[in-house]
């Protein structure tokens, strides 16, 4: 379950000995885990709509008009 932490984890704080994600940032917990965050007012849900609403477009390169010779 995808997760959005609602607050600052103090300073030190680790889950699994991996530092928690910072207030605002996401991350992918098991079910459980994500579901005692939630209830607990420590985290949102992240709906699977918001991902994709938050992804970023993919990079579109702009191609240079090829240069004109000079006659």
């Amino acid at each position: 379950m995808k997760i959005r932490m609602l607050v600052q984890m103090p300073d030190g704080a680790a889950r699994n000995g991996e530092p928690w994600p910072d207030k605002g940032e996401t991350a992918d917990l098991p079910a459980a885990e994500a579901a005692h965050l939630v209830a607990s007012g420590i985290a949102e849900e992240v709906p699977e709509q918001d991902e994709a609403e938050q992804a970023p477009e993919p990079r579109r390169g702009r191609r240079k008009a090829p240069a004109e010779e000079e006659g």
